[in-house]
C-alpha cells in the first residue's frame, strides 16, 4: 500500500519560512513526476509546485514564484517545498502528489496523494 506523508506544516509569521517535507513508504518515487497542491476549505484545490522525476523540470505557480521552491531527493524518497517571504493568503492545506497520470481540462492528474499539513501564516 502507497503512503505519502507530508511534514513540516505550522504557524509562522507573516515573512518567515517554512520548509515541507513529503516522503513515501510503500513505493519509490525516484521514477514519479511529483507535485505540491494547497486548500483552503471551501476554495477549489489549487496546483503550488510541479517536478519531473529526476528534478529537471521544474514549476511554480505565479502566486508563489519566487518565494518557493519545489526540490526533490531521490535518494532519500523524498519531495520538498521551501517557502519563503510567506504571506497570509498561503494559509492552506499543502498535499504532495506522486505518479502523474495525464490532464484533465489542462489540470494534471496524480495517482497518489498525502492527507496533506497545514500551513497557517499570521499577519
Amino acid at each position: 500500500q502507497v503512503q505519502l506523508v507530508e511534514s513540516g506544516g505550522g504557524l509562522v509569521q507573516a515573512g518567515g519560512s517554512l520548509r515541507l517535507s513529503c516522503t513515501a513508504s510503500g513505493r519509490t518515487l525516484s521514477s514519479d513526476a511529483m507535485a505540491w497542491f494547497r486548500q483552503v476549505l471551501g476554495k477549489a484545490r489549487e496546483s503550488v509546485a510541479r517536478i519531473s522525476w529526476n528534478g529537471a523540470y521544474t514549476y511554480v505557480a505565479d502566486s508563489v514564484k519566487g518565494r518557493f521552491t519545489v526540490s526533490r531527493d531521490n535518494a532519500k524518497n523524498t519531495l520538498y517545498l521551501q517557502m519563503n517571504s510567506l504571506k497570509p493568503e498561503d494559509t492552506a492545506v499543502y498535499y504532495c502528489a506522486s505518479d502523474l497520470v495525464g490532464t484533465v481540462a489542462g489540470s494534471y492528474q496524480y495517482r497518489y496523494w498525502g492527507q496533506g499539513t497545514q500551513v497557517t501564516v499570521s499577519s
